[in-house]
């Protein structure tokens, strides 16, 4: 993309199927990570260092593994100081969890689940999800208590098995004159340049 002035960054790989026995540790992890304003990819990239409005996370997990991606749109002369503060935070999820933000993820995920319900439409969407998932009846009135129930050593756990940036991908779309070079210099691995239009034939 000639001239932009932003480059938009996706990190990620497979993740997992929403019947997952983890979803509730994956939860609180990826809201440490990058699920919320407050999470670690957002304080950093945004608040700390200004290199993006926002930066995020997810687990998309679907029917079969979805995607997990780490995310952001950077300015272009800072994509890769933001390439390399976003490995800084995945890598930097393998150290002990701090129990102040261990709990202050768990209680934001707990307190943000009623409003989940809010509406009648919202209701059908949670409803339906039971079936399309095939999840247990009590499913929504576990969550909570589920939530509270993960630990520091689950989270490390989930860290480990779901977090490992040597399967990564990474994927950057920007000004290729701008941002190759730094790239390739940055050593972070192979790097291939494909155009859009080969993409979206």
């Amino acid at each position: 993309k000639p001239g932009a002035p932003q480059s938009e960054i996706r990190i990620g790989g497979v993740g997992v199927n929403r019947t997952t026995p983890d979803f509730h540790v994956i939860t609180v992890m990826n809201t440490i990570l990058g699920g919320s304003f407050a999470a670690r990819l957002n304080q950093n990239l945004r608040e700390e260092h200004g290199y993006s409005y926002g930066a995020f996370s997810s687990f998309d997990m679907r029917a079969m593994a979805g995607p997990f991606t780490a995310r952001a749109g950077v300015q272009t002369d800072k994509t890769v100081e933001s390439l390399q503060e976003f490995f800084n935070e995945l890598n930097g999820m393998s150290a002990p969890m701090p129990a102040t933000e261990l709990s202050r993820a768990k209680n934001l995920e707990a307190l943000s689940f009623p409003g989940d319900f809010e509406t009648t439409s919202d209701m059908a969407a949670r409803l339906a999800s039971l079936a399309v998932y095939d999840l247990p009846d009590t499913f929504f009135t576990t969550y909570v208590p589920k939530i509270e129930a993960v630990t520091a050593a689950q989270v490390g756990g989930a860290v480990e098995k779901y977090l490992q940036t040597t399967r990564f991908a990474i994927v950057v779309v920007g000004d290729l004159s701008k941002i190759e070079g730094p790239i390739r210099a940055a050593n972070l691995g192979p790097v291939r340049v494909v155009s859009a239009d080969n993409i979206l034939k």
